[in-house]
């Protein structure tokens, strides 16, 4: 289980994006890289194809490393740690994002 999801709002710590926010878009396979929206853009240059008869400069966001990231709660305006905590829910040991500064759950 990984601290950040999918649809989770983040925050880049680190390289040329530094304090820009997006959402994640989507986690690569092994969980180490992460795609947020509308940060580390990069340009391709494409040919046409049945697809896309047009071809040209097309723009992406290219994966950053999930530790160049951090939790950002809009409530709080500020960027969070996570961590696990247990909770008992139905009689059922259930694993929770936790944020210990805030002393609240984030799920």
């Amino acid at each position: 289980m990984s601290k950040i999801r999918k649809g989770d709002e983040v925050v880049v710590l680190s390289g040329n994006d530094k304090g820009r926010r997006g959402r994640v878009v989507r986690m690569l396979e092994d969980g180490s890289k992460v795609i947020v929206e509308g940060v580390a853009i990069i340009k391709r240059h494409t040919k046409p194809t049945q697809k896309d008869p047009q071809g040209g400069i097309k723009e992406k966001e290219r994966p950053i490393s999930i530790s160049n990231v951090a939790l950002w709660n809009a409530k709080n305006n500020r960027k969070v740690r996570v961590n696990f905590q247990t909770s008992l829910e139905d009689g059922k040991k259930v694993k929770v994002r936790f944020s210990n500064k805030l002393n609240e759950a984030l799920d």
